[in-house]
């Protein structure tokens, strides 16, 4: 109950701050009751846009399917007329089966025009993407008792682009903000960015719009406040008397969001009555039961799914959106998921080993892969010091000054003392201070591990209080792979007691969602619960705040 508390305040505060930053971008745009909207200049049709360049339509990869959909007997490129009367019925019927009010107006209207006449060979690829994530959308939204009606949402942001971006930072299905994507726990690194992780960021949605859902007790309204954030929908609602209705105060919400209900309306509209538009779905040739997913041990390219299981670049692209780099980073233990058509799961599965250590034609290769990983690093954030200056953090992460201006948008090379610089390097852990992991010493106490069936690295290093690192390096292994009775040398490390605080050296460990004190003190070597409580007078563990600041002792 905390929990769910502190996220809905912490998202209050953070939709606040931009809802000023909006009101300063918006104010030559006034939002009266007369202020003109534009369809024509809405993100919607920029979404759309962009499915013109999705690769996965290749003539390749994707199928017309026009036999169940051609019910007016009209051309297939034929947009008929249809009244609006009979629109209104239409959305009657959908109207009655949803708790979410579907009114019909003109800026409805010309929204359904834009998605069944100017744009509607577009709307057909959204046809045929939607039989590949409404099926896990509904699943999601039906597991958190939601309307599954939500589901039309993620057309209106992205027009289901999974690599959909805008110009404001927004990635993704969902379209989440770099800041508010962190408050669901989409995390986001030089490698990985969660925010395009289909499965991951639908259920952040979900999280997200219930939250806003029950600040306003109105799906219209947590809708408003999921596109322009609640301090915007706040203000509006102050200015239209105090009325919590969505079109009561349309007039006074910024203009783009203006568009954002109207739109979904004919989304939900459009998708439900596509034969009686003509419209036709373009599949990429796959269906969501045609998709399975893996868990990969070991650091792998995209390169080597390519070349040794001869699985199509682009679908292997399409369905894993998350990795950046095309490189999924399962290192020290973690494991990520790989997302394949069906019908090459059985290969992956019997020639993982192989594939793991196959050289591709650009020379890419395990160790290479390793070394790629290795040196993004993580996202850091770096609270800077008094007398620091670029140059010398610059140093401190192994970056240029150049990019640390770019991954921070700054104009110029003033910085000054408190403010947090985003940081990728070879800083590992740390957010304040670079930081080197400190390996665990071979004590005398040596033995052996015998793998039992189901068991991997991290479980081991757990169980022995090491790391995956120490473990591969005491027996000689190159990847993350084991095998159910192999021998592994292990050393207990020395009593923790008699591990010495190094005079002044401390890190700080950023609290992300879900981390518990166990979870934070197995990443450093030598660290326990006792010592972090200790260090930060916490007495209640189970208030931990996503974006806590928690100090961690360097140990010798």
């Amino acid at each position: 109950m905390h929990r769910k508390f502190n996220i809905v305040l912490l998202l209050i505060i953070f939709s606040a701050i931009l809802a000023k930053a909006q009101q300063k971008q918006d104010s030559s745009k006034p939002a009266t009751p007369s202020g003109k909207f534009l369809v024509e200049d809405s993100p919607q049709v920029k979404a759309l846009d962009s499915l013109a360049f999705l690769k996965i339509y290749s003539q390749r990869y994707f199928t017309l399917d026009s036999s169940r959909f051609q019910a007016s007997g009209t051309k297939p490129e034929a947009a008929p007329s249809v009244p609006d009367s009979v629109i209104k019925k239409r959305l009657a019927v959908l109207n009655a089966q949803t708790p979410i009010e579907l009114t019909y107006n003109k800026e409805v209207k010309s929204f359904i025009n834009l998605y069944a006449n100017k744009r509607r060979l577009l709307t057909e690829k959204v046809l045929g993407l939607s039989e590949i994530y409404f099926p896990m959308f509904e699943e999601i939204l039906d597991r958190y008792d939601m309307p599954l009606e939500l589901k039309y949402l993620a057309v209106v942001e992205s027009a289901l682009n999974p690599g959909a971006g805008s110009n404001k930072g927004a990635k993704g299905l969902w379209q989440f903000m770099y800041g508010t994507g962190k408050v669901y726990g989409l995390k986001v690194t030089s490698m990985v960015d969660d925010r395009y992780d289909p499965y991951k960021s639908t259920v952040a949605a979900c999280e997200h719009l219930q939250d806003l859902y029950d600040i306003y007790g109105d799906w219209s309204l947590a809708m408003a406040a999921y596109n322009s954030g609640a301090g915007n929908v706040n203000r509006a609602i102050r200015r239209a008397g105090g009325v919590k209705n969505y079109w009561a105060v349309w007039p006074f919400l910024p203009r783009e969001t203006r568009g954002y209900v109207p739109a979904f309306i004919a989304v939900t509209y459009v998708m439900n009555y596509p034969a009686e538009h003509n419209l036709y779905p373009m599949r990429p040739n796959m269906f969501f039961f045609d998709i399975d997913t893996v868990h990969v041990k070991d650091v792998l390219a995209f390169d080597q799914l390519n070349e040794y299981l001869h699985i199509p670049m682009e679908q292997i692209k399409f369905l894993n959106p998350q990795y950046k780099k095309n490189i999924i980073p399962a290192i020290n233990g973690k494991e990520y998921v790989l997302r394949l058509p069906r019908r090459y799961t059985a290969d992956f599965i019997n020639n993982e080993d192989s594939v793991y250590m196959y050289k591709t034609v650009k020379g890419l290769e395990h160790d290479k892969l390793m070394a790629e990983v290795k040196k993004a690093g993580n996202r850091n954030i770096h609270i800077v010091r008094s007398g620091e200056s670029l140059g010398l953090i610059a140093k401190k992460y192994h970056v240029y000054v150049s990019q640390i201006k770019r991954w921070n948008h700054l104009r110029s090379n003033t910085i000054y003392p408190g403010q947090k610089l985003v940081l990728f390097g070879y800083s590992g852990r740390s957010r304040t201070t670079a930081s080197h992991r400190v390996p665990v010493k071979r004590s005398k106490n040596k033995s052996y591990h015998y793998v039992k069936n189901g068991e991997n690295l991290g479980l081991i290093a757990k169980k022995y209080h090491c790391s995956v690192i120490d473990l591969k390096e005491w027996n000689g292994l190159r990847g993350n792979t084991i095998h159910p009775g192999q021998r592994l040398q292990v050393y207990k490390p020395e009593n923790k007691s008699n591990a010495t605080i190094r005079s002044g050296k401390y890190m700080y460990h950023i609290v992300q969602k879900g981390d518990t004190l166990w979870d934070i003190a197995k990443e450093y070597d030598g660290v326990t619960v006792e010592q972090i409580k200790r260090l930060n007078k916490i007495k209640n563990t189970h208030r931990l705040k996503p974006g806590q600041k928690i100090k961690i002792a360097v140990i010798s």
